[in-house]
């Protein structure tokens, strides 16, 4: 754990990339297999599954520190943590003896989902018996799943290589998919293992938002153009092993879609798709709603006779990344493209189509067309180099997603809460509503959108015009409206309104309108009709 805590402080105190990069590789170089393949499964955004509340987290700190319960929650607000207020409020201890991560992991944090209460604050209290206070710190991270210290994939695989005088392509492909924190999984990834190797997908190449006018891109005759496609992005893989599907979140997907697994066994071995699983309405000719798709995922019983005419899929090939076992990623887009419009072409499956190439000679051609993405049910344009490789990650410059304008409406502010890190004086949650006749009716949170000294200003209202409190939840009198933005809506039985928002965020404060002028629940129903026809 000592290693660990000490890694976090190194990181923590640089925003220099060489720096983390040698601090990961100083860590990955001395530190045992067992407690490494922890630390890289932490540091790769995966998390155990937190099974301690904070209400007793906090219960607990008072108690051990001789405190009332009541005097965390403010100090929280103050330093924006959680995991380092308790850090500071816990008495030291001088004569702390932090066991390897290893341990603490498998002593104290995997126990806690199947412990009573009893045993749950007793592990707590005797991990917390072991640890300093900066040590702690780091181990209410690894409690919450919140161990961010500004390392994204591409530094953790380029220290990680580093380390061990490796390829960072190798080990990034290494990386994905699912494996067990273990010394052997953590060696293989080091050293490789061609069992596991051959049914790996690889990793995902990702588009950079562009927001203003294509003009700034360049010229339109070096860029082909496609739909984006609102699904889930996917790998479909056969390899000499067999068959697999993978999502962008190194998740095997398989169960979910069998008739996709029974579509790339007609593909020959030693092909990768990249492309976009998407729900069809072939009545239309076009994809159902995301939140349709999402069915699929969220069923437990996956035969075929249960999901063919109800909820039929597609898999919308758009990239070519092996074929007949030869990695294609170093090639132009134009080849991978045509190696792709091949095998489509070769495969009489209707499950498997190809992703629309656009033709267009001038950006406001493609403006135009971009217009008809929402009656297509596409979320907007993909634009990609003609000369671009398929790049591991964000890499800027070589493809760009040219998303349509997001739906809108005016919305009252009815309750705030404060933020967290930097924000964590401010109040910066805010629940949102719209009108049903002459009541308001929560539609949405939103957590971004506003400037710091916007979030300053409210902070001073919610102060002065709260009515109630509900725990951390201040409910305010109603009369600021806020454009709020969002991408999706859907029918939801879990929300008083009957409707989810995707993606909610602020646009902008619209100090020009009144609460009463705000938008009616209606619109939202009305739109959510349209877009369901």
């Amino acid at each position: 754990m000592k290693r660990l805590a000490d890694l976090y402080r190194r990181l923590d105190q640089t925003t220099r990339t060489n720096e983390k990069r040698d601090a990961l590789r100083d860590y990955f170089a001395d530190a045992p297999p067992e407690d490494a393949a922890w630390t890289l499964y932490f540091l790769a955004g995966r998390r155990i599954k937190r099974a301690i509340s904070y209400k007793l987290m906090q219960q607990e700190a008072a108690r051990r520190s001789n405190l009332p319960d009541w005097i965390i929650p403010p100090c929280r607000q103050m330093v924006g943590d959680l995991g380092e207020t308790l850090a500071l409020l816990l008495p030291p201890n001088p004569d702390a003896d932090p066991p390897p991560l290893h341990q603490l992991v498998e002593h104290y944090l995997l126990p806690l989902p199947q412990a009573d209460e009893k045993t749950k604050r007793s592990l707590l209290n005797q991990a917390w018996d072991q640890l300093d206070p900066w040590q702690r710190f780091v181990f209410h991270k690894l409690i919450s799943g919140s161990l961010r210290i500004g390392v994204g994939q591409r530094l953790l695989v380029r220290g990680l290589a580093s380390a061990f005088d490796q390829q960072p392509e190798v080990v990034a492909h290494r990386l994905t998919g699912r494996w067990e924190p273990t010394p052997t999984a953590y060696r293989m990834i080091i050293e490789g293992d061609p069992a596991l190797d051959a049914m790996r997908p690889y990793p995902f190449c990702l588009a950079t938002q562009h927001d203003s006018s294509p003009d700034a891109l360049g010229s339109p005759r070096d860029f082909a153009a496609e739909w984006k496609w609102d699904g889930i992005r996917a790998q479909l893989i056969h390899r000499k092993p067999g068959v697999g599907l993978w999502s962008r979140g190194d998740e095997t997907i398989d169960k979910a879609f069998p008739e996709l697994i029974e579509l790339g066994r007609q593909l020959p071995p030693g092909t990768v798709l990249d492309g976009e699983i998407l729900a069809w309405d072939h009545d239309h000719d076009r994809p159902h709603a995301f939140n349709t798709l999402q069915r699929r995922l969220n069923r437990t019983d996956v035969r075929p006779t249960l999901f063919g005419p109800e909820i039929p899929v597609r898999f919308v090939a758009y990239d070519l990344l092996e074929d007949r076992g030869d990695d294609l990623r170093d090639q132009p887009f134009t080849r991978r493209r045509a190696r792709l419009e091949h095998h489509v072409s070769q495969t009489d499956d209707p499950l498997l189509v190809l992703s629309e190439s656009i033709a267009f000679d001038t950006w406001a051609q493609l403006a135009a067309l971009r217009e008809e993405a929402r009656d297509r049910r596409v979320e907007g344009l993909m634009l990609k180099r003609h000369d671009s490789s398929y790049a591991s990650g964000r890499k800027t410059g070589i493809w760009w997603k040219w998303k349509i304008a997001p739906h809108t409406v005016d919305a009252v502010l009815v309750a705030a809460q404060h933020g967290h890190g930097e924000r964590a004086g401010l109040f910066s949650d805010f629940t949102l509503a719209l009108w049903d006749d002459d009541q308001l009716v929560t539609v949405a949170k939103a957590y971004s959108g506003l400037t710091n000294k916007e979030l300053e200003t409210i902070t001073r209202w919610v102060r002065a015009n709260t009515t109630a409190r509900h725990g951390p939840v201040h409910t305010v009198k109603a009369e600021h409206v806020f454009e709020i933005a969002f991408e999706g809506i859907q029918a939801s039985k879990r929300h008083r309104s009957g409707i989810a928002l995707r993606f909610p965020r602020i646009l902008r404060w619209r100090t020009d309108k009144k609460h009463e002028e705000a938008d009616q629940l209606h619109t939202l129903q009305q739109l959510l009709r349209t877009l369901s026809d």
